[in-house]
């Protein structure tokens, strides 16, 4: 299939050098990106009866690509209101230990749908809760998700998290969600053999993940670690989130969190890490030097009060930095074009020069296929991967911003994309889900969350 995308107000390239072409046009050609530039493009590349879309009035961007996030958080928005991390994961561990194989499935599809909606063609997910009463779930949850992703055509990379260190052993998550540490290896070794697909284009990677100092031993860390090396796949995890963090792994460990990783191996081009808010200069320093990615969550950070990442001085330092949405929990929404617009804001609260549109653009792209250790998205350069993503900048909304129609998509108010394609196929078409009823899978959430919300309650009163 041939798709031709006519003209668009502006492509933005996303390439190394940032160019922007007016009046750009693209040729999709199967899954991949055949040609852009100026004008019409040739006509030999136009073979057979190509699609045409007209790109009058709209901005032509790479898929945005989403590095961290936890699907079934979906189904628990808005709890937990006025608290911190840690207050805040105490509350919901208990309600979150009853997580099965509906719950993940409806929350993937809530989550991802919410992504698509925004531009968003490839997301992580990070899944750390495996109840011991169900250890066979350690493989069956992860494939509730992909299912979901599938069905929605988006690109795929799930984690395989975990936690052993329970609360009787002095860690942050109840017993009943701490995994021992040998059926997390082994359940994780499983899952990759089973699902992760290397091959170039391909729509579904796994990464190991432990979940944070405060969950997870240091022999999983390290074991993880080996394991991931092992079978040539990422790592990732939390890290330096909270001042709370901050001072349990220096009571803990005698150590900051980053040095803590640092000891643990947990350093270089094939991790990146959530969230990095409290890291000081020679952290900021180590990770840009290490090709460590990191995962910034601004949204999150600002609900749990955890505070502003250093997102300026990462970047100076070279930094890959990729923008993450974060449980829908601890953010209560999924739209990443939004999170970019959050994510300009609060970095211009440590100045005006804090960071400008385009360079929150580009964490949600260029930087979010970095963190994921791909070269084949997060550009629109003839070659890689067809995920494009077309916004409207015609409407009431970008009235007024013509000046720089491009910066309008994060300065101004985000609405939905108007097309997204995904390895070359439509996701996205008029701003409506293609392969699923949107109607259906809002009615599927409320469903869920409302049998949640009901056995949570009978527990409560049955004690």
């Amino acid at each position: 299939m041939t798709t031709v995308i006519d003209r668009c107000d502006v492509v933005v390239t996303m390439d190394d050098a940032g160019t922007e072409i007016s009046g750009g046009s693209l040729v999709i050609d199967g899954g991949a990106i055949a040609w852009v530039g100026a004008g019409a493009p040739p006509e030999t590349l136009a073979t057979g009866r190509p699609e045409h879309v007209d790109g009058c009035g709209l901005i032509a961007v790479p898929g945005l690509v989403n590095s961290h996030h936890h699907l079934y958080q979906t189904m628990t928005r808005v709890r937990a209101q006025a608290h911190g991390l840690f207050e805040w994961l105490r509350e919901l561990y208990p309600v979150w230990a009853s997580v099965d194989d509906e719950w993940v499935h409806v929350g993937a599809l809530v989550g991802l749908a919410e992504l698509a909606l925004s531009g968003c063609a490839t997301s992580t997910d990070h899944h750390y809760v495996f109840p011991r009463d169900r250890a066979a779930a350690g493989v069956g949850l992860l494939q509730a998700e992909i299912d979901a992703a599938r069905r929605l055509g988006l690109r795929f990379h799930p984690c395989r998290g975990s936690m052993d260190l329970g609360e009787s052993s002095g860690g942050l998550p109840p017993d009943s969600i701490a995994q021992d540490a040998d059926t997390v290896l082994a359940q994780t070794e499983e899952a990759v053999r089973r699902f992760h697909d290397p091959s170039a284009g391909s729509m579904l990677r796994i990464a190991i993940a432990p979940c944070s100092p405060f969950s997870v031993t240091d022999r999983l860390m390290r074991e993880s670690a080996s394991l991931a090396r092992r079978l040539d796949v990422r790592l990732h995890t939390h890290i330096a989130e909270t001042l709370d963090e901050d001072a349990y792994c220096r009571a803990r460990y005698g150590k900051r969190p980053l040095e803590l990783l640092d000891d643990l191996g947990w350093i270089g081009d094939d991790v990146w890490l959530a969230h990095c808010v409290h890291l000081d200069e020679q952290g900021v320093r180590r990770v840009a030097a290490s090709r460590t990615g990191v995962a910034w969550c601004p949204s999150s950070n600002l609900r749990l009060g955890s505070g502003i990442a250093p997102v300026r001085a990462l970047l100076d330092a070279g930094a890959r930095v990729g923008l993450g949405v974060d449980g829908s929990a601890s953010n209560d929404s999924g739209h990443l074009l939004a999170e970019a617009r959050t994510g300009l804001l609060a970095a211009r609260a440590r100045g005006a020069a804090g960071m400008t549109a385009r360079e929150a653009l580009r964490a949600a792209t260029r930087g979010g296929a970095a963190c994921l250790g791909r070269n084949d998205i997060g550009s629109l350069e003839a070659g890689k991967r067809a995920d494009v993503a077309l916004f409207d900048v015609s409407g009431l909304e970008h009235a007024g911003a013509a000046s720089d129609p491009v910066a309008a998509l994060v300065f101004c108010t985000p609405g939905r994309v108007r097309h997204l394609w995904v390895e070359g196929r439509p996701v996205v078409r008029e701003r409506r889900l293609v392969g699923v009823d949107e109607d259906e899978v809002a009615a599927a959430g409320r469903r869920v969350a409302q049998r949640i919300a009901g056995s949570r309650q009978a527990g409560s009163v049955s004690r």
